[in-house]
């Protein structure tokens, strides 16, 4: 079973938007897909509850439950996992990182939110799972700043995923519908990074 753990030990990293944008752009390619949430907040959940029946299901799960739960989701036809992972734990990141085939880790491109990365190294580099920071909310014409942070990245040992996602509004907006930006605005900004980020998703996890 593909499955891809969202994780960040900050909060307001952006890794339930990530989550959900992974996990509808599966869905709109046609897999059985869907999102655990592991956040006691539930944000992914509600989310779920705005979208209605459209894929993906979103699954309230407790960390230590995620093997069982991903077998039965498996058994009821899932082809694609995303988990999204709470803030300030080791434990739910490192269960999501022991089922998971794939680690994304979201991170702004700023001084504080690098630094937190240092924690999640140390639990990448134990499990020797692949793993790459996502550059998130990333502003406008900011090569430098995105060049810098991935030099940071590489020295803590870490990988940079060459997809970037920027500072958009669309990503709130479709979210607070339970919708996707590559749903309220095909065409725009938002979507392009979104569709980018799961064809690169899928050549990780050699999905045809």
């Amino acid at each position: 079973m593909p499955t891809v753990a969202i994780i960040s030990q900050k909060g307001g990293s952006g890794k339930t938007t990530l989550a959900l944008n992974l996990g509808a752009s599966a869905a709109l390619d046609g897999m059985q897909s869907c999102v655990i949430d592991t956040d006691p907040q539930a944000t992914a959940s509600a989310w779920g509850d705005w979208r209605g029946d459209r894929l993906p299901q979103v699954i309230d799960c407790h960390p230590i439950r995620l093997p069982s739960t991903i077998r039965r989701a498996t058994e009821g036809g899932v082809e694609f996992v995303v988990i999204d992972t709470p803030p300030h734990t080791d434990t739910g990141a490192r269960e999501a990182i022991h089922v998971a085939d794939l680690v994304l880790i979201p991170s702004r491109a700023r001084a504080f939110d690098l630094h937190a990365l240092e924690g999640t190294a140390n639990l990448i580099a134990y499990a020797g799972k692949p793993a790459y920071v996502v550059l998130n909310a990333v502003p406008a014409r900011a090569s430098r700043i995105v060049a810098e942070a991935n030099m940071f990245v590489e020295k803590l040992g870490l990988k940079t995923c060459p997809v970037t996602l920027g500072e958009r509004a669309t990503f709130h907006r479709a979210s607070a519908s339970g919708a996707v930006a590559t749903e309220t605005e095909p065409d725009g900004k938002a979507s392009g990074e979104a569709n980018a980020l799961w064809r690169w998703v899928r050549q990780q996890l050699s999905l045809s």
